[in-house]
């Protein structure tokens, strides 16, 4: 399974997972909540994304290093201040945000379920891998960090 490591990038990997969630929401009938209700949460949820993810890039650009998820092995820096402060992962926290935030929109419990599934993935194939790249780069800085602050909250 080492061969899917850092293979897809984790935006492809929330657009196929949307594309799941919209064919399974089709399998049976939604919830019935009022569209305007469903349509406020779901804004209000992906706004929250939207926040984490673009305070999250700023963050990085402003380090000056990459954020390219297919190649954390050039990482020139650990950023741990900001958004980075609450979460290791922001970036990803957004995806499944919006994830969320669709599942709220397809108003249909059977698209909850590829929530956790996104998460074991990216857990899986790109977080782990990650992880034991930023420990060989940044050491006792990145071991420390990460008994400071939890991987998505």
């Amino acid at each position: 399974m080492e061969s899917l490591e850092l293979k897809i990038p984790p935006p492809v990997v929330a657009l196929l997972t949307g594309l799941l969630m919209w064919l399974a929401s089709k399998l049976i009938a939604p919830v019935v909540v009022p569209f305007g209700l469903r349509v406020g949460v779901a804004v209000a949820i992906a706004c929250v994304g939207v926040v984490i993810g673009v305070s999250a890039m700023v963050s990085f650009l402003r380090a000056k290093t990459t954020m390219n998820p297919i190649k954390p092995g050039t990482a020139s820096l650990l950023v741990t201040d900001g958004v980075f402060c609450f979460t290791r992962n922001p970036m990803y926290l957004s995806l499944l945000l919006y994830l969320f935030a669709w599942a709220v929109y397809l108003s249909n419990w059977l698209t909850l379920l590829f929530l956790p599934l996104f998460v074991l993935y990216i857990n899986r194939f790109q977080i782990t891998p990650e992880e034991r790249t930023l420990s060989s780069l940044f050491e006792a800085q990145y071991v420390a960090y990460k008994g400071k602050v939890r991987r998505w909250l």
